[in-house]
């Protein structure tokens, strides 16, 4: 029996590889690069399904394009923005993502970024691996306790709600900004504003959980950063481009925002030079879903979606245009 063809645009982790190679005749570019739009149009010519990145940015001219074969597309990911979901469902091509498998992994790391700005944790790391640490420079690197302080949190889905639970755990009060008021039993004691203008005034933390559409792009700018307390912290692991760059930037410069901790960026793998010189950023790669358990748990689900569509029978978790 032939196996069905399924076009892959990266490398996964072994686990993954190993079930993509026993089920599948799989195509893939052998030096490991990605796929130019072209490439991934003519290798997915006679192909069952393709599993893609955030990476692979697939608009209408792309599903225009794409070979009349492929049934499925799974994107290794939560977030489904580089994905033209309605040019999608004209051609009744299902899109399987994975939106439970990275919540743990992702409020991790946006602890990690609140902890580390709050605690000047990159200029600590500097002072020491440079050999320039001191008894009076090391004492003037005061940072803000997070005891006591008021999280902002916009966007109160799985990983939102994932954060407030840590940050609890640390004595912060938790405010959010939502389409929908969470039930009383799941917003834990959490403040709800339905104005998210109205959460940035109290918001000493701001922390993004929402996805990028029109009406979040560039959420954060000179405007909205105007309406934070003095001084505020801000953090994202959500999408790069809920941050007008240019506005923070300018923001962190003045001291007007006390420092960014940043897990996505605008264009990545490219992000504005700006921030690598401040020293009151708190950088990381994409690094939200990098854990063992949760990028084996991210493909095994991708997978799944692919395997249930090609086999007509109920998908784990398609996404809706």
């Amino acid at each position: 029996m032939n196996k069905p063809i399924l076009v892959v645009t990266s490398r996964f982790i072994e686990p993954i590889e190993a079930r993509i190679d026993n089920k599948y005749e799989v195509r893939r570019k052998a030096d490991g690069t990605p796929f130019t739009r072209a490439e991934l149009l003519e290798a997915s010519k006679g192909a069952d399904a393709i599993l893609i990145t955030p990476f692979d940015r697939l608009d209408a001219e792309f599903f225009q394009s794409l070979s009349p074969s492929v049934r499925v597309i799974s994107t290794y990911s939560v977030g489904i923005d580089h994905i033209d979901m309605h040019a999608a469902a004209e051609r009744n091509i299902a899109i399987g993502y994975t939106p439970a498998e990275v919540t743990d992994a992702t409020a991790d790391i946006a602890m990690l970024l609140i902890l580390g700005t709050s605690r000047r944790a990159f200029e600590a790391q500097e002072l020491v691996r440079k050999r320039e640490w001191t008894l009076p420079r090391a004492g003037a690197l005061l940072g803000w306790q997070i005891t006591g302080k008021t999280l902002g949190l916009l966007g109160m889905g799985r990983i939102g709600q994932a954060v407030a639970k840590r940050a609890r755990a640390f004595g912060m009060k938790i405010d959010y900004s939502d389409p929908h008021q969470l039930p009383d039993d799941n917003a834990g004691g959490a403040v709800f504003h339905a104005d998210p203008l109205e959460l940035l005034q109290v918001s000493q933390f701001l922390s993004l959980h929402a996805p990028e559409t029109p009406a979040t792009h560039h959420f954060v700018n000179a405007k909205t950063i105007s309406l934070l307390p003095q001084g505020a912290i801000v953090v994202n692991t959500a999408r790069g481009g809920l941050i007008n760059d240019d506005d923070l930037i300018e923001a962190l410069k003045t001291g007007r925002v006390a420092a960014a901790g940043l897990d996505v960026y605008e264009g990545e793998p490219q992000l504005n030079p700006a921030y690598i010189g401040l020293k009151n950023t708190f950088l990381l790669p994409h690094a939200g879903s990098a854990t063992i358990e949760s990028r084996t748990n991210m493909g095994m689900v991708a997978l799944d979606n692919i395997d249930a569509i090609l086999n007509g029978t109920q998908a784990p978790s398609l996404a809706k245009p």
